[in-house]
């Protein structure tokens, strides 16, 4: 390669980081019963990624310059509609809410439940008829309770998820 062809690839890509359409990954997170956040840190930390928590009401955050909490109206999905809205392709979002999974996976989002499961467009329809079943079947009186909580395998497996889920999208992304 001749200096010339160096000093023109260093131009390019300089005016695509500068340039609207570049966008760093970030991670948003639907935080008013995210049990892996203190996991989403450590991360986030580690490879300098932002971090926006999404939540009803307010509630005590690390005093990070790369940590934005955002509170909005307690109105029903409220913070799911607040996502979605602001997510971008590459982004990273944390939920355990199924519809909001779906509709991120539409904005070209990855998404990944705190137990460290993947949500894509192979396995979300199914995820859906599932969430689908066990509503009805929690209105018949069927189930009782809810999930069952995070173990430390669970954490585990979320914070390998989490770095494979980031080193994937960054190769896609590296210029």
């Amino acid at each position: 390669m001749q200096p010339s062809e160096v000093c023109f690839v260093q131009i390019v890509v300089y005016e695509y980081i500068f340039s609207e359409e570049f966008h760093l990954l970030h991670i948003f997170v639907d935080a008013d019963a995210c049990p892996v956040k203190q996991e989403v840190y450590r991360v986030a930390s580690r490879y300098s990624l932002n971090v926006t928590l999404v939540a009803n009401s307010w509630m005590r955050v690390q005093n990070k310059q790369w940590i934005t909490l955002e509170v909005v109206d307690d109105g029903l999905d409220a913070a799911d509609d607040w996502i979605v809205e602001h997510v971008q392709p590459h982004d990273i979002v944390v939920t355990a809410d199924i519809p909001l999974a779906s509709r991120c996976l539409k904005a070209g989002a990855r998404v990944i439940g705190p137990t460290g499961k993947s949500f894509t467009e192979n396995n979300i329809g199914q995820a859906v008829a599932t969430r689908d079943l066990l509503s009805e079947l929690r209105g018949a009186g069927e189930i009782t309770g809810g999930p069952p909580p995070l173990e430390k395998r669970d954490r585990s497996r979320f914070l390998q998820q989490l770095d494979e889920v980031i080193q994937s999208i960054r190769r896609k992304i590296t210029i």
